[in-house]
């Protein structure tokens, strides 16, 4: 395998760790208003995330910065392509980050909900924009011989790209919820496997209708992959029904996977095609590094990803007890 296409490979396991782990993450910041009914549960929802979520951002850095360091003319189409989304993506997710730390600054109930409301919206706006930047990117975007993205907004956020962030909505939400349900007790988990099994159903619909669609660019691996995700989706929804969450987790992980590595299989060997003309299409060849670059990139990844991988790995099982309400103390009185 060629240096740039192993870092093809690098960069769709990358964006999967990160969906994997941010997924289930933004899931429970849509879930504190749909499943939370008090403060106390809301509490115990983003307690769930707490110790964990700002490691899993560093996913996300990790993965732009070695699309940068790998393909610096993809960075450069995308980043310049997809500015405005990316932005809100940025902003939602800064602000999401100050409210998980100052939300419990101040003893105030209305302080509190203003800083959950950016939580649920700082989660729930970036799910679904992901989804349609990936869905956008598999397809194809107007890209002129210059590799700049040509048109606005309206073709950037077609039909296509808005069901693909349906989806990673719904399917984020539905990875937060088994989340909760294998990380709490008494009715917060009941409610969560309740609302996993409802939104289960619909998500599976949605990645069929998506994921048929996106197969039509595709090939035998990709429908592969594909068929690995619908499998597991369902397979998550029935553990899910028989109490297994540790399974149906891990499960609604493999389909988060699955439909990464269908985009992924869909797009290669192109990293953003033209719908203008194949021909002004970025490849792993034409947007790729230098070959020293991603000589020394493979190096430094080959001994720092055991490394980090170790660290994130040993942090959640250092906090991989449920919780519940009971865990929550009372409000001192004013």
């Amino acid at each position: 395998m060629r240096l740039h296409d192993l870092w093809f490979v690098m960069i769709a396991v990358l964006w999967t760790g990160y969906f994997f782990l941010e997924g289930f993450d933004f899931g429970i910041g849509v879930l504190t208003k749909l499943l939370a009914r008090d403060e106390k549960e809301r509490r115990v929802l983003i307690n769930t995330i707490g110790p964990v979520w700002d490691g899993n951002e560093v996913w996300l850095l990790t993965a732009v910065g070695a699309t940068f360091a790998a393909f610096p003319d993809w960075y450069a189409t995308l980043f310049s392509g997809f500015y405005l989304p990316l932005l809100v993506v940025l902003v939602c997710l800064i602000l999401r980050g100050v409210a998980f730390e100052y939300r419990a600054k101040r003893d105030d109930h209305r302080w509190k909900r203003n800083w959950e409301h950016v939580i649920f919206y700082g989660s729930l706006v970036p799910a679904f924009l992901w989804g349609a930047v990936f869905a956008d990117i598999a397809r194809g975007v107007p890209i002129d011989a210059q590799h700049d993205v040509t048109g606005g907004l309206g073709a950037l956020f077609g039909p296509y790209a808005l069901l693909g962030g349906m989806l990673t909505l719904l399917l984020f939400t539905f990875h937060g919820a088994v989340f909760a349900a294998l990380k709490t007790l008494g009715p917060v988990r009941v409610r969560a496997r309740r609302i996993a099994a409802r939104l289960g159903v619909v998500t599976l619909a949605v990645a069929a209708v998506f994921l048929a669609l996106t197969q039509r660019a595709g090939d035998a691996y990709s429908l592969a992959a594909l068929l690995t995700a619908l499998l597991a989706l369902a397979a998550a929804l029935v553990c899910n029904r028989v109490g297994r969450e540790g399974w149906a987790f891990a499960l609604s992980g493999v389909t988060v996977a699955g439909l990464v590595a269908t985009l992924f299989l869909v797009l290669f060997p192109d990293v953003m095609p033209s719908t203008t003309d194949p021909a002004w299409s970025l490849t792993v060849v034409n947007a790729a590094a230098g070959p020293y670059t991603l000589k020394l990139m493979t190096w430094i990844a080959a001994v720092m990803t055991p490394l980090v991988l170790a660290y994130q790995a040993w942090t959640y099982w250092v906090f991989r007890k449920r919780i519940g309400t009971q865990h929550i103390p009372d409000p001192l009185p004013h």
